[in-house]
């Protein structure tokens, strides 16, 4: 039976003079002179291997060895597989494009994007996506635990939930469809059919023309929408509730990974901490700061202001996160709930310089829908859809998405939110 890298050396201990059987990945081969050193690596760690004869393997291939358990506290992980057969399942070419036990520093990004076949192989970058599964399992159980119900929804849409723009164009049979943005739409009709609480993990597509280290052209949206809520604030609360289960399940089952990165993740103490900021307040707030250090003056929340309100936070706050809210009318989409004649009912959250969170409460009044959207330069007849789910009994609702990839990054301090996304889509890159 097939023995995990991470239980050789409980087997050592238990059973020293019964033989084990490993398999994965040929990680390091070390010739010591008389005696031959292979790393095997598999999806729990690594395991060193003890030959007497000097093997001819190529680094990556795959292979099977038995042999006996052995403590050693100089081999990774404690213990060792003194090999007594080995068997080469699939061999590796000889010459690699990519140096999986290599230096991620010194490939650089576009490198190691090249190359992702390859480079997704090498443990620090899987400790990336360890961390993003646990994620996912946090976002998903606390909600669940807050009797929201999981669902799924098209991606294939016929206009854009924000006014049909920045969408990517599909064919569709004899007409054109467009990839979804925002589950939204779909995430209130729920909420309005009685399912009150709603949740939804799944890719969300935005054609926009950037090039920079926070923005990917699609991405995993983690959504939530919840009915009966009074304003924004019972948004947070929940945000709260969800970011330090988050927090404390990747801190639980992923403290190595961490390690690799040289990674923290914030205590609840700290989440509970985090600020609520009104948007005038935070603006000025921003351009104070900036001020202070010989910056230039700050007219919105833009990356510069991010960064400054999080520092902020942490000095004033004990905390890297921060909430900002009741964002002005002119910067939210039509279907944002207006607390008065110039605000909304909308938050952003910040975490380590970066916005990850937009959401707030949505209209729910058919009437007040139907008045708002001149304003937008939006027509009744192109709203039909979203109408008659206002049209027809809707309770106070609004929600909000987390990027899971800008979560992933700021968890770990990656600079890109590339190196986030298993494989990235950009302006240039649809491959592999």
């Amino acid at each position: 039976m097939r023995v995990l890298a991470k239980n050789i050396i409980e087997a050592a201990r238990k059973s020293p003079d019964t033989e084990v059987e490993a398999s994965g990945w040929v990680h390091r081969i070390r010739d010591m002179g008389g005696v031959n050193f292979v790393i095997l690596r598999d999806r729990s760690g690594m395991v060193q291997l003890v030959l007497n004869e000097k093997p001819e393997l190529n680094l990556e291939s795959v292979i099977k060895v038995k042999g006996l358990p052995a403590l050693n506290e100089k081999a990774p992980g404690g213990a060792e597989i003194r090999v007594s057969s080995m068997e080469i399942i699939s061999p590796a070419a000889a010459e690699l494009p990519f140096q999986v036990n290599g230096d991620l520093a010194k490939a650089g990004l576009e490198t190691i994007l090249d190359n992702r076949i390859l480079s997704v192989r090498n443990p620090k970058i899987h400790a990336i996506f360890n961390v993003q599964a646990t994620i996912v399992e946090a976002f998903s159980a606390y909600l669940r635990s807050q009797d929201f119900t999981e669902i799924k929804t098209s991606k294939l849409v016929w206009g854009g939930t924000e006014g049909g723009t920045e969408l990517f164009e599909v064919e569709y049979f004899d007409r054109k469809v467009y990839l979804a943005q925002s589950p939204q739409f779909y995430k209130e009709t729920m909420v309005a059919s009685g399912m009150e609480r709603v949740f939804e993990v799944a890719p969300a597509y935005r054609a926009e023309k950037h090039d920079t280290p926070r923005h990917i052209n699609e991405y995993i949206s983690l959504d939530v929408e919840m009915g009966f809520i009074e304003s924004e604030l019972d948004l947070i609360e929940l945000e709260r509730g969800l970011l330090t289960h988050i927090f404390a399940l990747v801190n639980e089952k992923n403290s190595a990974d961490l390690v690799l990165w040289n990674a923290s993740v914030p205590a609840a103490e700290a989440v509970a901490a985090a600020p609520v900021i009104g948007y005038e307040d935070a603006v000025k707030l921003a351009s104070d700061l900036s001020a202070k250090s010989g910056g230039a003056k700050i007219f919105d929340i833009n990356p510069e202001a991010e960064r400054l309100l999080c520092e902020w936070a942490k000095n004033e706050h004990a905390s890297e996160l921060v909430f900002v809210n009741e964002f002005p009318r002119r910067y939210r989409p039509f279907y944002t709930y207006p607390s008065d004649a110039n605000r909304t009912m909308s938050f952003d959250a910040l975490f380590r310089g970066l916005e990850i969170t937009t959401g707030g409460r949505r209209q729910h009044s058919y009437e007040a829908f139907v008045e708002v959207l001149p304003r937008f330069n939006l027509k009744l007849e192109n709203m039909q859809n979203y109408a008659a789910l206002l049209q027809y009994g809707c309770p106070p609702h609004g929600g909000f998405a987390i990027g899971l990839e800008r979560l992933t990054a700021r968890i770990l301090g990656l600079p890109n939110i590339k190196e986030a996304s298993l494989f990235p889509r950009d302006r240039k890159r649809v491959s592999p």
